[in-house]
């Protein structure tokens, strides 16, 4: 069966890391067996519908890339320079992908332990037209309160959900809201959030534990064991 090659991928690498410290990013620490980033690299190349991988890389990286990056498909990866905001990084990217690209995934470098069946189900929604978030359902109870702490109310949890990357849109999509998000001086902390702002249709898929953010130090810990639990 011929599979369309019509994926592009965007992963956000420009972040200093500094929650977690010290002199090296904390996107080209290893993690695993290899670099944090590598990891995401590679699985996303490892799919017959990836035509393209772009890396946005902070400014001094863009130019000089870790040689390690180059442990990839050369043919089928790009480096763009990483902007001040997250916004600027994903337009920057979003510049640099083919025009055979008509999905386009978006994923942060701080997640590494991204898995096919999670792409599948974001790429199969983004071709329908959506945006596409993978999600894992809140399991703690929720309180809402004011400035001082005090409680205002429980937040009912039944429709709440944790947000991971990768996230999928039609490439029309994101890069209209990238757009209009510049003209209009609006930021967001993902590209979701962009386009539920401009009306459009956004849903959720479900997403994979093993998607879990690196942020702290403590994190490197947790999900290496998490990725040894889970026999991967």
């Amino acid at each position: 069966m011929t599979v369309r090659q019509d994926v592009g991928v965007v992963i956000v690498a420009g972040g200093t890391g500094s929650r977690v410290g010290g002199p090296e990013l904390k996107q080209f620490r290893w993690i695993a067996g290899k670099p944090m980033l590598l990891h995401s690299v590679q699985r996303f190349q490892a799919r017959a519908d990836v035509a393209m991988v772009v890396c946005v890389l902070p400014r001094h990286f863009a130019g000089d890339p870790p040689p390690w990056l180059f442990q990839s498909d050369l043919d089928r990866l790009l480096v763009a320079t990483g902007g001040k905001e997250r916004g600027d990084s994903v337009y920057n990217g979003l510049d640099d992908l083919p025009e055979e690209c008509a999905v386009t995934l978006v994923h942060d470098a701080a997640r590494p332990f991204v898995d096919d069946a999670t792409i599948d189900r974001v790429v199969e929604a983004a071709r329908a037209g959506n945006g596409a978030v993978p999600v894992l359902p809140v399991v703690d109870t929720i309180k809402e309160t004011d400035e001082q702490g005090t409680v205002l109310r429980t937040v009912p949890r039944d429709r709440l959900w944790h947000a991971q990357t990768p996230q999928g849109f039609p490439r029309a999509m994101l890069e209209e809201v990238h757009v209009r998000a510049k003209r209009d001086g609006v930021s967001a902390t993902d590209d979701a959030a962009l386009c539920e702002r401009y009306g459009h249709r956004v849903v959720v898929v479900r997403g994979s534990e093993l998607l879990m953010k690196v942020t702290e130090e403590s994190d490197f810990a947790r999900a290496e064991a998490l990725l040894e639990r889970s026999g991967e």
